[in-house]
């Protein structure tokens, strides 16, 4: 079997997991008066549920294969792959989740989109700097003022 199937069978069985979780054991612990509204709580799990299922399907009956392409993926050739590159992008994403809370949305963030950026490849420090700080600045933005979550934007030690 191609790897492409062993990955949907891993994802067909979470989801599956997760399908169950959410139909029969989310529901029962909501209180009387939440049983009555229109959208439960684990309603979007039950959505995510059944998409994974359908699509996880899919790709192991292998609806979606036609002619091989140029671009895909050869597992046997792996050693051939920027392996490194994706490596060191998956320990900065660690990184990020580790330094989110005591060094504050703003840091962690723009910390982790300019790294990110030069591990993949972008040379021009203003460009990364500038597109980082806004993009940061904007996410934090929307989720403090607009959706009214709280986002501890500086690092513990600067009081906020």
């Amino acid at each position: 079997m191609a790897l492409d199937r062993w990955v949907a069978l891993v994802v067909l069985g979470i989801c599956l997991i997760y399908g169950y979780t959410a139909w029969f054991m989310m529901d029962g612990a909501l209180p009387p008066i939440m049983k009555r509204l229109a959208v439960w709580p684990s309603s979007f799990p039950k959505v995510l549920s059944i998409a994974g299922i359908i699509l996880s399907s899919i790709v192991l009956l292998g609806f979606e294969k036609g002619e091989e392409k140029v671009g895909d993926i050869d597992y046997r050739r792996l050693h051939e792959y920027k392996l490194g590159q994706a490596l060191v992008l998956l320990g900065l994403m660690v990184a990020y989740a580790i330094l989110l809370r005591p060094a504050g949305f703003l840091l962690a963030t723009s910390g982790f989109l300019i790294g990110g950026s030069m591990i993949l490849g972008e040379r021009r420090w203003f460009v990364m700097i500038v597109v980082s700080m806004i993009s940061t600045f904007g996410i934090w933005y929307l989720v403090q003022e607009v959706l009214g979550i709280f986002l501890r934007p500086l690092p513990y030690f600067m009081g906020t």
